[in-house]
């Protein structure tokens, strides 16, 4: 009796591993669905991060004539610059 609830536990464990593993794999198809938002505490907005914030980042820091780096790795200082300036130069849309 003792092997049969072995047996049968360990069924249900491999079962629930299965599950979770089957669960995982479709939560990851949407990873190009992911937003990425960047609160401006100077504004008191948020800035979602798509390829046309990313061209108008680039196109900021070649203004500045920086080489890129990436938003993330900035010193709040400057991100909070870069909102400034990104206020004041609005997609032309």
């Amino acid at each position: 009796m003792h092997l049969a609830r072995i047996l049968v536990s360990g069924f249900f464990l491999t079962a629930a591993f299965a599950a979770s593993g089957a669960v995982t794999a479709a939560a990851t198809t949407d990873d190009e669905h992911v937003q990425v938002r960047y609160y401006d505490s100077s504004h008191h907005d948020y800035h979602n991060w798509d390829e046309r914030e990313d061209r108008a980042y680039r196109n900021y820091q070649h203004e500045r004539h920086e080489t890129y780096l990436a938003y993330e790795r900035q010193k709040h200082k400057y991100q909070q610059h870069y909102w400034h300036w990104r206020h004041s130069h609005p997609d032309r849309d």
